[in-house]
């Protein structure tokens, strides 16, 4: 059976390494780029897992998915690829602000630490360790954190952080040691299809449902069993080409590297820290990663141009957690497209309408990394069920 994957960032690689491992399935990936380079290559790569307000339903079945998955994943390819892969396995910090309202603001603060008590009971009940640190706790294992402006902070010790683009890679060279077949620098150009099934006489006995049999691209055209549209910004003309539009939008992100001298606080506990949705991430060293903004278009627009003050923005809010982030060199600033659905909840996983062959693996907006073993899982079901 014939697999054509679209889209090559984290999502389309994890999904070409999962189903790698079936047997009787001839699996080709295409991608117009390289892969990694799109919304994979500007991610941050940190796993919010257990420290996510998720406890129920979907949303948390494709998180703990996951991340029982990572535990595995990383060394499995580390040994297939001979490539390591940077995982942070010290855990993610998140930062609890004091009430910026100056009335009844220790009632709030109040509300906010009992609305974390029962997020660590529930995270108990479920196996999995969350803490709430006071903040003597928190300078004692973290002297770098300096705002004043903090009540606290919650530990995930359980939660990751990795590389998204070597991840990326290692999937790619795992699956193609399975023998999936990568053509980079190739465009989907139109998809071809028709009435699904057919009865003998070659009448449509659905005709609610169609079947996409080919794929007109730069180079050639492409047969197959099924088509997973995995490309993120890319999946929305793609649909629209077989009227069924799969509206994504994007969404920018601005980030920066940063490099001390010597690592911040302790250098053998170094943790993502997180608070009000800025990450400091550290990858090795001094260096750091901080970001990221979240900007959309303008209202009727599809361009979005990167907004200086909001970049710089970001790093004095870092700054402001860590003031020893001051004296940081800046190595590179970058930015990136993340693919946030209209009208209806990241990510989309299931059949596009109206066709029984074609996959939907797209719209992930924040949580492509972490959701990609899990939306690879959920593929692969689809395709053997």
């Amino acid at each position: 059976m014939n697999v054509v994957i679209i889209g090559c960032g984290v999502v389309g690689a994890a999904i070409a390494y999962e189903l790698s491992q079936l047997k009787n399935l001839k699996i080709t990936v295409l991608d117009k780029q390289l892969p990694a380079q799109a919304s994979t290559g500007a991610a941050l790569g940190v796993l919010m897992g257990v420290i996510s307000r998720k406890t129920k339903g979907k949303a948390w079945q494709l998180r703990q998915t996951s991340m029982q998955r990572y535990e595995t994943l990383i060394p499995e390819l580390e040994e297939i690829t001979n490539r390591k892969i940077p995982f942070n396995r010290q855990g993610i910090l998140m930062l609890l602000p004091e009430s910026l309202e100056t009335s009844n603001t220790e009632a709030q603060e109040n509300d906010e630490l009992k609305s974390w008590e029962k997020l660590v009971n529930i995270r108990h009940s479920q196996g999995y360790e969350l803490e709430i640190w006071d903040m003597m706790k928190l300078k004692k294992f973290c002297p770098q954190i300096e705002d004043k402006q903090l009540i606290g902070a919650i530990y995930s010790p359980q939660d990751r952080q990795l590389d998204p683009t070597a991840l990326t890679l290692a999937l790619v060279e795992a699956a193609s040691q399975n023998g999936v077949t990568f053509k980079f620098g190739v465009k989907v150009l139109g998809m071809s299809s028709f009435p699904y099934p057919l009865s003998l006489n070659g009448r449509a006995k659905d005709t609610t449902a169609n079947f996409c049999h080919q794929l007109e691209t730069t180079e050639g055209t492409i047969a197959s069993d099924w088509f997973i549209l995995a490309a993120g910004l890319g999946s929305s003309p793609l649909s629209a080409q077989l009227n069924q539009l799969v509206t994504i939008r994007p969404v920018l992100g601005q980030a920066w590297h940063l490099r001390l001298e010597h690592p911040l606080g302790d250098p053998q506990f170094q943790p993502v820290i997180t608070g009000n949705d800025v990450h400091i991430v550290p990858i090795g060293g001094g260096d750091y990663w901080v970001g990221a903004t979240v900007e959309f278009a303008k209202e009727g627009g599809e361009k979005i141009l990167a907004d200086k003050e909001l970049l710089k923005s970001l790093k004095q809010q870092a700054i402001a957690f860590c003031p020893e982030l001051a004296k940081a060199t800046t190595i590179r600033t970058w930015h990136g497209l993340r693919p946030r659905p209209e009208g209806r909840t990241a990510p989309i996983i299931g059949k596009l309408p109206g066709f029984s062959n074609i996959l939907l693996a797209t719209g992930h907006y924040r949580n492509g990394v972490l959701l990609a073993p899990a939306t690879a899982y959920a593929i692969r079901e689809m395709i053997v069920s």
